[in-house]
């Protein structure tokens, strides 16, 4: 804990947490479950099940007051959309879950990196004094507009920006059905990396994850494939092209191997119909990339043999076929070791 949090009053604290809800919350606290549940003019079973599937917990008290008109005014817009053919029935408990899985990471996220100009504004202010409610709201008020206004819009251009991109990938370009087709699906992680934490401080780690996500993001990028995912030390990627698959695989490992000190990166792909789902990819082809990887050796490229077949035929790489491997679900996966070709 920082020195200002540990120099200011709980009081306090809890005080700017209340006019944090206020300006973000569209007000105070109103309303019980039933009656934020009417005002959206839906049944209480329905407010409830998504209310929990944003990741936001319920009182089991009926009678507690714990939903403003920023709620109730989320639970219109969630039946709206269904109301308007654009999300099925049965898929509204998953998209609010996808929604709000998403939405916690990034503001965790973004708490972590302001909270600790937050806490320094707070304890320059108001340190061993006691401000009043229309002070408190009044210092959320310019910290939103000064901080927070600028985090929300660049917060939507993004999202905007990637709307855009994954639009074209899903319906302009797409031939084959919009939630399943033919990827190139890959993983990177970064050798050793358990036995590593245990070794080296938290600002090292974080230093270390920093770096690692800047190279994977930045070579992914440009290497005409996207993100699905970061979890620690790894890394999982999609392209639409095989060729794209294989140069990032290759930039990866020059990328984040050229870093004096860094571990050794295994990257494992596959190639086949994947099924996407709110941001994730599910199917055999991603079992595949995801097994191939954990065995793949520190520094090494591992691809299936459906990828393989389709890089076969470029001259840009060496795909040298290894012995039959016996992995968890899959008795007999035939990889190959893709390289870059010798000049």
């Amino acid at each position: 804990m920082s020195e200002a949090a540990t120099s200011l009053d709980p009081e306090l604290l809890t005080g700017v947490q209340r006019a944090f809800e206020r300006s973000l919350l569209g007000g105070d606290r109103r309303y019980t479950q039933r009656q934020a549940a009417e005002l959206a003019g839906v049944s209480t079973e329905r407010a409830q099940r998504l209310w929990q599937a944003l990741g936001f917990a319920v009182d089991p008290d009926p009678g507690a007051v714990m939903f403003t008109d920023g709620d109730v005014q989320a639970l219109r817009n969630i039946s709206a959309l269904v109301s308007s053919g654009a999300v099925s029935p049965d898929m509204e408990v998953p998209a609010a879950r996808s929604l709000g899985q998403s939405m916690s990471r990034l503001a965790e996220w973004q708490v972590s990196l302001l909270n600790t100009h937050l806490l320094d504004r707070l304890d320059t202010a108001y340190a061993g004094t006691a401000p009043a409610p229309a002070e408190i709201d009044e210092f959320v008020g310019t910290l939103l507009r000064d901080i927070l206004q600028l985090v929300e819009e660049t917060q939507m251009f993004v999202w905007r920006r990637h709307l855009v991109a994954t639009t074209e990938r899903n319906i302009v370009r797409a031939r084959e059905e919009a939630t399943s087709r033919d990827l190139v699906v890959g993983f990177a992680d970064m050798v050793g990396y358990t036995r590593l934490t245990s070794r080296i401080e938290a600002d090292e780690l974080s230093d270390l994850l920093e770096e690692f996500e800047s190279a994977v993001t930045t070579v992914i990028a440009q290497g005409h494939g996207w993100v699905i995912k970061t979890v620690g030390d790894e890394v999982m990627f999609a392209a639409e092209d095989p060729v794209d698959g294989a140069r990032i695989a290759l930039a990866l490992q020059e990328s984040f191997g050229a870093r004096p000190d860094a571990p050794d990166l295994r990257v494992g792909l596959a190639w086949g119909p994947a099924l996407a789902r709110f941001g994730d990819l599910f199917g055999s082809v991603v079992n595949i990339a995801a097994r191939l990887t954990g065995v793949a050796r520190p520094g090494t490229i591992l691809v299936d043999s459906a990828l393989a077949d389709r890089l076969h035929s470029s001259d840009e790489f060496e795909v040298r076929s290894i012995r039959n491997l016996r992995v968890k679900d899959f008795h007999r996966l035939r990889p190959s070791v893709l390289r870059a070709a010798r000049s």
